[in-house]
């Protein structure tokens, strides 16, 4: 049949082990998977390149530097998100969750709601024309709850359709990832003096004093009342997790210590890290390293965060460096996180899941992408 799809001499990798073997695809879902070569002409020979899911990447910030390439500078909507979906694509990435923030992290300067509303343009336009974008596109919308703008911008987009994830999130300096102040103090001083970075902990501790009890509260019976899964971004201590947990929360988003980390797995939550943190053997704030949390069992995810071709290259790095089964490994891209957003439909190489899939070789030990189908159709 014309819609039929068949890769041969692959490395396969399933959700438990690989092999060489055969796949066969049909009307964008994965029908069968079989050990050893087809013989049918028609078959593309994969070479013993590895075949792994489609990557399922929950956080990104990539879309928003498309949006605003330079600070003050807005990109028109379509265009940037062209670019950004084509770099997600080539990356094989092929379910993306676009991270963008209501509320704003500084006083005296405005949100991002330009990003949003530049953003809701875009995906308005693939409505029209399915065909337009190469990846499946989600909304991720990070609430960042010391704002007092964040309610207000939060009610503009979360009945969008594509509103899939929402965390809660809170930069004041003083806490979480910004725990120490001088390295909020050193990350801000490019764009502040010392007098206004003083004026800024200042009055962003006396609006967190004000405003992020109460929103936290209703960001999060805003996203429980509509079925939307929630994560707690940047938890630093058991007391973090605790409160997330007993809030009805389910991912703890790049936990920035051990000590969260495991109080997250002991109330059964799922963590994820950004992959960034494995390609450059750590944390560029200083915090938890993502491959250590691998090796103690506790990570269950990456997403890109701010670099795409990241993930594909840190499923390797984890393979190769740290002890993790390539199956297990892969799964920290693909799995882990879809099943976080409840995508049972994709993430794993089996018989009626979604044929996403991505080609990959192996090239002075650094992945290199070959081909990558969404729904059994080639998008890179």
């Amino acid at each position: 049949m014309a819609s039929e799809l068949i890769l041969t001499n692959a490395t396969v990798v399933t959700r438990t082990q690989s092999f060489t073997g055969t796949l066969r695809i049909a009307d964008g879902v994965i029908r069968d998977v079989d050990e050893g070569p087809s013989g049918l002409p028609q078959a593309i020979d994969c070479e013993g390149d590895f075949i792994i899911p489609g990557l399922v990447d929950i956080h990104t910030d990539n879309l928003e530097k498309h949006l605003e390439p330079r600070p003050g500078v807005t990109w028109p909507g379509l265009a940037a998100f062209q670019v950004h979906d084509r770099m997600l694509a080539t990356s094989g990435i092929t379910t993306v969750f676009d991270s963008l923030v209501v509320g704003d992290l500084h006083l005296g300067k405005p949100g991002r709601k330009d990003a949003l509303a530049l953003a809701e343009e875009a995906l308005a336009a693939a409505d029209v024309d399915e065909d337009l974008f190469k990846a499946d596109h989600r909304l991720h919308i990070r609430a960042e709850i010391a704002s007092d703008t964040v309610m207000n911008e939060l009610a503009e987009i979360i009945d969008h359709p594509l509103v899939a994830l929402i965390s809660v999130m809170d930069h004041t300096p003083g806490q979480r990832q910004w725990r120490d102040l001088d390295k909020w103090k050193r990350m801000y001083s490019r764009i502040y003096t010392a007098e206004e970075l003083d004026s800024q902990i200042d009055g962003l501790l006396e609006r967190q004093k004000n405003h992020s009890a109460p929103n936290r509260e209703a960001v999060i019976a805003e996203a429980r009342a509509r079925g939307i899964p929630l994560a707690s971004h940047d938890d630093t201590t058991a007391d973090h997790v605790n409160e997330g947990h007993a809030a009805g929360i389910l991912i703890s988003e790049f936990p920035t210590t051990m000590e969260a980390a495991h109080a997250a797995h002991g109330h059964g939550m799922k963590t994820i890290m950004g992959s960034p943190n494995v390609v450059k053997g750590g944390s560029h704030s200083g915090n938890v390293g993502a491959a250590a949390m691998a090796e103690a069992g506790l990570l269950d995810g990456l997403a890109s965060d701010y670099v795409p071709i990241s993930m594909v290259h840190s499923a390797f790095i984890l393979a190769d460096g740290h002890g993790l089964p390539l199956h297990d490994a892969v799964a920290m891209v693909t799995a882990g996180p879809a099943g976080m957003v409840g995508l049972d439909d994709r993430g794993e190489i089996a018989a009626g899941k979604r044929a996403d899939l991505v080609r990959v070789k192996t090239f002075h030990h650094v992945p290199t992408i070959m081909g990558v189908w969404r729904g059994g159709r080639q998008v890179a």
